[in-house]
């Protein structure tokens, strides 16, 4: 087995960094260089905490060795010593060594250490940047999109020679120590940790506490009703928002559309421009190019090309997010429809689980088969709640583990880091498959809840991880630069909290792992190394503190921000929203059902000579009873979010009167969302959609 162990857990690791980018990235539209740097970027910073337990068998099987010829022949210059003495003395001479089932040979970690490593760093520092920036550019050229991201990258690498600039002004003033290429390397290795700690630090502080909170609320099926009808409520202003803004948008492409003839040399831009824009967007406004004009009558009205470039970056954004919009709140119904079956079949006497509407996606008849009605009902209604309470109380005992081995790593003796303990029992009986096994459950919690907290945070709308394929290029190269960053300080934090490092052993004569040989000396920088990267994870326990009275999410909705608080008054009034929200859907996915059923009743009943006449009969009436209601919710939702100075009488109101419906009224052919609107006109007007009736009381 000897190396077999490395192999494999490459194989294995690539193919989980491949399943996780298939879940957030689109491999049919996104761009293959992104796909393959953000795949790069995980796997490699996988590979580190998958390998890391390797790495420390493999190091104490090397010390295993080292310590009995030790016994053997004792070095005359630690022979007088009294702690080498007294280390002699507690080290039980073993008679042999039993090589791990995953040893590594000897100079293959180091080699292997340096190429992630140093990959990473490029990854991280110059190249995921560099493309993050060259994919959300709206320049036309190869050289416009370089200049665009090149004066982005400006203050990323502002930032870190910065820190590096410090270090080398700190080295070079110090006479005891003198400038060599090996420390050159520690201080640029040294800069990049130490960024990378201040994020880790705050994003692990966070993941200790809500990991375990989120899946003690997972059991209480009421709270996650609520949570959802709040998300529905935010979704829906969000969703219509992106569409006002994309009909903004549209209606400048329009224009620019328009003044910009085939003839002109900036025509390739436009049309450029239009590719972009979505299906239906470009069958209206390619009905405009067959007239002929001579620009140079009229210099003055055509955009620039940095304008059109400008243009070209907010229509790629815009139709992102729209598309993004659009699938969560498909999603996000389907979410708050099963969790209102699991409330109502609770009190089911029969114990089986009833669902209000099929799924519309074909199951698997062995999961069919296997799933049945009774256990799922046993399952949703029974086991699942004790199954998240067991679960979020062994997370919360790691996590209190982790906190105080962050607190007390820092000392060798006594050893107090608990993490320290479980491994030096192991140690002193070489039981290898423990020690692999706790060092990989230990580093495996540490970057689930830092990289967890990385797929939740979201920084405005630039930065967001969207599952089911809607995350854009930016925010996929963002979270492979994060991984890079942190992934290095995680891993030296680990060999910390387990004593592993040689400068927190209590053995003198410890070797180290071969992925702290590739770091350098720390002392190099004594101030880094006895003093920041010691004290600064004890902040831990204050970050802890925070998260769990909720600071954070207290302070943005006091900034203004809609956060989801039980005992807040904006938090009820969205919950009530979106419950509003979700009738409004079911009924019209109802009356859809029905239409299906009568459809289906007219084939068995007339056969099939008209059926295709009674389906479009009954799929134009279906179109515009869909069309009226989600008018109607849209309006619902903006005029909401829109009047948060009313008073509550308002609101309640608001929400009462918006519930009769006329399917039968002439409001209907006035439907923004209507396909005859908002469409090229053969006189040559074009009717905007973005404010004609969605916004109309404002």
């Amino acid at each position: 087995m000897s190396g077999a162990a490395l192999g494999i857990e490459i194989i294995v690791v690539f193919f989980l960094a491949l399943i996780i980018l298939h879940r957030y990235g689109d491999f049919k539209k996104q761009h293959k260089l992104v796909l393959v740097a953000t795949l790069l970027a995980w796997h490699l910073c996988f590979l580190i905490i998958f390998i890391l337990p390797l790495d420390v068998t493999t190091t104490i099987y090397n010390q295993c060795k080292h310590d009995i010829n030790e016994s053997y022949a004792a070095p005359p210059t630690n022979n007088g010593s009294p702690q080498y003495q007294q280390y002699a003395s507690s080290t039980p001479r073993k008679q042999e060594c039993f090589k791990p089932w995953s040893y590594i040979p000897d100079g293959i970690m180091p080699i292997f250490w340096r190429v992630v490593y140093w990959t990473s760093q490029f990854l991280t520092w110059i190249l995921l940047p560099f493309m993050q920036s060259y994919a959300r550019s709206g320049g036309f050229s190869i050289a416009g999109k370089i200049k665009t991201a090149l004066i982005e990258n400006a203050i990323y690498y502002g930032t870190y020679l910065l820190i590096f600039g410090a270090f080398l002004i700190y080295v070079a003033i110090n006479p005891n120590i003198s400038l060599q290429w090996n420390q050159l390397q520690t201080i640029g290795i040294a800069a990049a940790n130490t960024w990378g700690l201040f994020l880790l630090v705050l994003l692990l502080g966070y993941g200790l506490v809500e990991i375990p909170r989120s899946h003690w609320n997972g059991a209480k099926k009421g709270y996650l009703l609520m949570k959802t009808y709040f998300k529905v409520a935010k979704l829906m202003t969000e969703k219509a928002d992106a569409e006002e803004n994309l009909e903004d948008i549209m209606e400048e492409v329009r224009k620019v559309n328009e003044s910009i003839k085939y003839n002109h040399p900036l025509r390739k831009c436009v049309d450029t421009v239009l590719k972009k824009c979505p299906p239906e967007y470009q069958e209206r406004m390619g009905r405009n190019m067959d007239d002929y004009e001579d620009f140079e009558e009229r210099p003055n009205t055509y955009p620039t090309e940095k304008s059109l470039a400008k243009l070209h970056k907010q229509v790629i954004y815009s139709v992102q997010r729209h598309r993004r919009t659009q699938v969560q709140w498909q999603i996000l119904l389907e979410q708050a429809f099963y969790l209102e079956d699991v409330a109502k079949n609770e009190t089911s006497a029969t114990h089986q689980f009833v669902h209000t509407f099929q799924s519309q996606e074909p199951e698997n008849k062995i999961i069919q088969y296997l799933y049945t009605p009774t256990v799922e009902w046993y399952w949703e209604c029974l086991l699942r709640p004790w199954f998240h309470r067991i679960l979020a109380i062994i997370l919360a005992t790691f996590s209190i583990i982790v906190v105080w081995s962050e607190c007390t790593f820092f000392s060798p003796k006594p050893v107090l880091s608990l993490f320290a303990v479980f491994i030096q029992l192991a140690r002193d009986n070489y039981n290898y498959f423990y020690i692999e096994i706790a060092c990989f459950f230990t580093i495996f919690f540490l970057s689930i809840c830092v990289y967890s907290t990385v797929f939740r945070i979201r920084v405005f709308n630039y930065y967001y991880l969207a599952s089911h394929h809607q995350t854009d290029a930016y925010s996929l190269l963002f979270s492979g630069m994060l991984f890079c960053r942190l992934t290095p300080p995680l891993c030296l934090n680990f060999l910390g909290l387990t004593h592993m490092d040689s400068a927190f052993s209590q053995r003198p004569a410890d070797q180290q792992t071969a992925y702290t040989s590739i770091m350098g000396s720390m002392k190099v920088l004594s101030f880094i190394a006895d003093g920041f990267y010691i004290y600064y994870p004890m902040l831990v326990v204050i970050l802890c503190i925070a998260t769990y009275f909720s600071l954070g999410t207290r302070c943005l909705n006091l900034l203004g921000f809609q956060q989801f608080m039980g005992d807040n008054e904006m938090t009820s009034d969205l919950v009530d929203e979106g419950k509003e929200l979700i009738r409004r859907e079911k009924r019209k996915r109802q009356r859809q059902e029905d239409g299906e059923n009568r459809r289906r009743e007219w084939k068995e009943r007339y056969g099939s000579n008209r059926e295709d006449s009674a389906r479009n009969r009954s799929v134009q009436a279906d179109q515009k009873e869909s069309s009226f209601s989600e008018t109607n919710t849209s309006r619902l939702a903006s005029k909401y979010t829109r009047s948060n100075g009313r008073n509550e009488r308002d609101r309640v109101e608001l929400l009462q009167d918006a519930e009769p419906m006329d399917f039968n009224a002439d409001s209907i052919s006035e439907d923004p969302l209507d396909s005859d609107l908002g469409r090229y006109q053969p006189g040559g007007r074009y009717l905007s959609m973005s404010r004609s009736r969605i916004f109309d009381d404002v």
